[in-house]
């Protein structure tokens, strides 16, 4: 049996993931997921 047998769900799976990445980049969700974090950080440490 060759890997991609053994394995065709972990890999469709992963590719899947992939795609679902890259889409949310190119909508720009990265940059708004990031501000997100920035605010919640500055809110626990006291500073915003």
């Amino acid at each position: 049996m060759t890997v991609f047998k053994r394995n065709r769900w972990a890999v469709v799976l992963l590719v899947l993931a992939v795609v679902f990445l890259a889409v949310g980049v190119g909508r720009g969700e990265a940059e708004t997921v990031y501000r997100k974090a920035v605010q919640i950080c500055m809110e626990c440490i006291g500073l915003g």
